[in-house]
């Protein structure tokens, strides 16, 4: 491209500058008003990518407003770089996690600086360095102390050749993802944090929380999931013991038809020694992954124990299944199956044909045919003995206060939130602090001894986890009683690391988990922005995190992030070569009959959908490629522009190239006409002239806009009002008039503060070019000027008949006769009325004309 404006040369020196003055270093100033801006920090994969891209500029742009609003901004950068993806690599690269992390960390923070964000790169952290990990272990052990911290026999899904444990999405069609095996559920040791313990106050803060998006609170609020209901016992059949179910329904009692309960339950255990055919299912649920994500969609599967259950009330006898929808986990691993009234249990008693029975009536008596469809509404009770005619909501009391009475059930309060199981049988990760000895169980490692360092000798010749083959990392001394002792080989939740990095930024180089003067200044983040594939676990362990951190002493607030803004996903078209291959958009061009090839081939290729940007798919564009080709400052302006920051946005070449022309239509615009403009430090004339006065109206005018813009995160709004400024600059006739040429400078210099946080690079080289001496993300943002943004002159729709018939401009205040007689001479509202006579007219003020005939 022939460009007037060199981007590269641009760029670089403004960065050159910002780094040699040390521009965005920040320390605690008592008195100013901070602002904490904190975009969540990535994995250190090997190469950013437009998402990336997307969420970075957008807090770079709120950290540049808020600076020029004269706060104290941080905005600090660090690298979640735990993770399995590090071992995967060594192992496929024969090389160490800690090689290949370290060195993405320096080419992804290349690319960074190259966007040009203001980040105070003093504060930069790594979740991998034991420096920063020192203090994650020493929180575990405090949290240990305060009984937050606990072990103990939990179900996993097992790899037998990798010997590991598998996340959900890391069980392919029952195997590993990665050994191909049959994958099984077995029963380990595992170390749980008691965020339970949190979840009322977990749930109910969510209220505090203004200026959250309501969906991530809705979605929090449904993860914790409380539930009031009712806990009850139903007698077993020929036994002294009893099956104790949850249900939020007690209204429905009336309507079980059979009971239901997991693999795992002490009854199915018990039937799968009586009888092969329920050992083969309780095998084949054993070893198969269900997540509770999937349990909606999942086919129903069961079969019947033989045990019976007794109805409390009616003394009917229940038959017990096993069922591969009930989890262990999850309330008492049994549950009362109301088929009429439960989509799930309706779906598996028609498979099976167990009996469906209708308990509850519509309100508004409409008929149900629950044989057909569960009516899972509320309603009124039916064929419930004396509890007929009831509503749900009188059921639930009375039924429950019998169950009382009688000392069968108890009103209860559950929760889906389970506690936070961190353990991790691997080796990238933080290692959990803890010993144990033959003598003394399991104890701390103590403080003076942290942090316990991961070995860099380990090999991943052999299937499991490297610390457990180790052959001395394991093996110390007790700290409490000085025999020999071994070392809890786990490693935790990358979540952890993830929990708790904003309070470590306040002071990343202190010998302590955080400075508390400077957490108590910082804290909590004004501003925090992520994708919403976070917004439940994520955010939910750094709330509880914070609330921990209160308890040990180490912070002042439960809230960690003030506000939270979750940006929508960047998007791309995919494309698969003639053999099936996914194809980089780099190797997709057009031939001369303007249809797409693979430019290596000339075949053509198969355009897909757009989706999100992934390396699967291979539809990611490269920064380092759209940063060469058009500048930093475009692919900002770009992703800013193209849509609202919170929907996902589509990448073209188009719009790229479209910011580009526009940086160079201002650049231009500026540098042509930079001496045609009043001289800096001009006074500001006496009087305008109407020309000078319309521009200054739509300069002051567009300053409030595009603020108002930013402050809500509308940055494509705000872009387009800057447009319309443009265009509104490039009509200006340029003459000698002193008043012409202030309103110029004013305008420009406007316009430049304006862009300033979007195109950083650029506006600060015009800034210079506008005669100034000063850095411009040290200026002020401009404010408008009260007087220059009331309107005197107002558009009026004239209707007749109430069908548009034109408009009409008139000042605000003008009379009510001479609206009337202005709206009457437009020659297409005559026409309208024709020979009609005029009944009345209507004004409603500033808005229509209504003429009535």
């Amino acid at each position: 491209m022939d460009e007037q404006y060199n981007p590269r040369d641009v760029e670089q020196n403004a960065r050159d500058f910002w780094e040699e003055n040390k521009t965005f270093m920040v320390k605690e100033e008592p008195g100013k008003p901070k602002y904490y801006c904190l975009s969540m920090f990535p994995y250190p994969s090997g190469k950013l990518h437009m998402g990336h891209v997307r969420n970075y500029t957008i807090g770079d742009v709120i950290s540049r407003y808020q600076r020029m609003q004269g706060k104290n901004v941080m905005q600090p950068m660090g690298w979640d770089a735990f993770g399995l993806p590090a071992e995967n690599a060594a192992i496929a690269n024969k090389t160490a996690p800690a090689k290949w992390t370290y060195a993405n960390i320096e080419y992804m923070k290349n690319q960074l600086k190259q966007l040009g964000f203001g980040y105070d790169w003093n504060r930069e952290l790594a979740t991998c360095k034991p420096d920063y990990y020192r203090w994650e272990q020493w929180f575990f052990a405090r949290l240990y102390e305060k009984g937050l911290v606990y072990k103990k026999m939990s179900t996993v899904n097992w790899d037998p050749v990798d010997q590991t444990v598998l996340a959900n999405e890391q069980v392919v069609d029952g195997r590993g993802w990665r050994s191909g095996a049959l994958v099984e559920q077995k029963k380990i040791p595992q170390w749980f944090i008691r965020i339970t313990d949190y979840a009322e106050e977990l749930l109910n803060d969510l209220d505090q929380l203004e200026d959250w998006p309501e969906q991530v609170k809705t979605m929090q609020r449904n993860w914790i999931g409380k539930s009031e209901g009712t806990e009850l016992t139903f007698p077993l059949k020929d036994r002294d013991s009893g099956l104790t179910v949850y249900t939020t329904r007690p209204d429905t009692l009336m309507g079980v038809s059979y009971m239901a309960v997991a693999a795992e339950h002490p009854l199915a255990k018990e039937a799968a020694e009586r009888h092969r055919d329920v050992a083969e299912f309780v095998e084949e649920c054993r070893n198969s992954k269900t997540a509770e994500a999937e349990l909606a969609t999942m086919e129903k599967r069961g079969i019947d124990t033989g045990f019976k259950a007794i109805h409390p009330l009616t003394q009917e006898e229940i038959p017990i299944w096993v069922a591969n929808f009930v989890l262990t986990d999850y309330g008492t691993g049994a549950l009362m199956a109301v088929p009429g009234h439960d989509e799930r249990d309706h779906e598996f008693a028609r498979k099976y044909k167990l009996p469906i029975k209708q308990v509850i009536a519509a309100r508004d008596g409409r008929e149900i045919d629950v044989q057909e469809e569960a009516f899972t509404e509320k309603g009124t009770l039916v064929s419930s003995g004396k509890y007929s005619g009831l509503t749900s909501e009188e059921a639930f009391d009375e039924i429950a206060s019998y169950l009382e009475e009688q000392n069968i059930g108890k009103r209860t309060v559950n929760y889906r939130l389970r506690d936070w199981g961190l353990s991790r049988q691997r080796y990238w990760g933080c290692p959990i602090p803890m010993i144990h000895c033959a003598k003394c169980g399991t104890v701390a490692e103590r403080e003076e001894n942290l942090p316990v360092k991961l070995p860099d000798d380990v090999t991943f010749d052999k299937p499991g986890n490297p610390l457990d083959h180790h052959p001395t990392w394991k093996h110390v001394k007790c700290p409490e009683c000085g025999g020999d002792a071994t070392r809890e080989t786990d490693t935790m939740d990358t979540f952890v690391d993830s929990s708790w990095y904003f309070a470590r930024f306040c002071s990343p180089r202190a010998d302590l988990p955080v400075e508390r003067d400077k957490v108590d200044y910082w804290l909590p983040v004004d501003q925090y922005i992520g994708g919403i594939e976070h917004a439940i676990l994520h955010l939910l362990y750094s709330r509880f995190y914070s609330r921990a951190m209160m308890q040990t002493g180490w912070s002042h607030v439960a809230e960690p992030f003030a506000g939270l803004f979750t940006q929508g996903m960047v998007t791309h078209e995919t494309y698969k070569s003639a053999s099936g291959d996914w194809l980089l958009p780099d190797e997709v061009g057009q031939n001369d009959a303007g249809k797409l090839v693979e430019l290596a081939t000339g075949k053509p290729v198969t355009v897909g959908g757009v989706e999100k940007m992934s390396k699967s798919k291979k539809n990611v564009v490269d920064p380092g490629a759209i940063i060469e080709k058009f500048g930093a400052d475009a692919a900002r302006w770009y992703v800013l522009s193209d849509s609202p920051p919170d929907r996902d946005m589509e990448w073209t070449d188009a719009g790229a190239t479209g910011a580009w022309r526009f940086k160079q239509r201002l650049y231009r615009y500026i540098t042509e006409n930079v001496d045609a403009i009043a001289p800096i430090g001009t006074a500001e004339p006496g009087e305008f002239s109407d020309a000078a006065k319309k521009l200054r109206k739509i300069a002051h005018k567009t300053v409030l806009q595009v603020t108002e813009n930013i402050e809500n995160l509308h940055f494509n709004n705000a872009i387009a009002r800057i447009y319309e400024f443009m265009n509104a600059l490039g009509e200006v006739k340029f003459s000698d008039a002193a008043d012409i040429k202030w309103a110029l400078r004013e305008s420009m210099e406007m316009i430049v503060k304006l862009v300033g946080p979007m195109m950083p690079h650029l506006a600060e080289e015009l800034w210079q070019m506008l005669g100034h001496d000063t850095i411009l993300v040290e200026t002020r943002w401009p404010e408008a000027d009260p007087s220059l943004i009331v309107e005197d002159r107002v558009t009026l729709a004239v209707q007749v008949k109430g069908k548009l018939r034109g408009t009409i401009e008139v000042a605000v205040d003008e009379t009510k006769e001479k609206i009337e007689e202005i709206a009457l001479a437009q020659k297409t509202v005559q026409n309208a009325i024709g020979d009609a006579a005029i009944r009345k007219i209507i004004i409603v003020p500033n808005r229509i004309v209504n003429v009535v005939i």
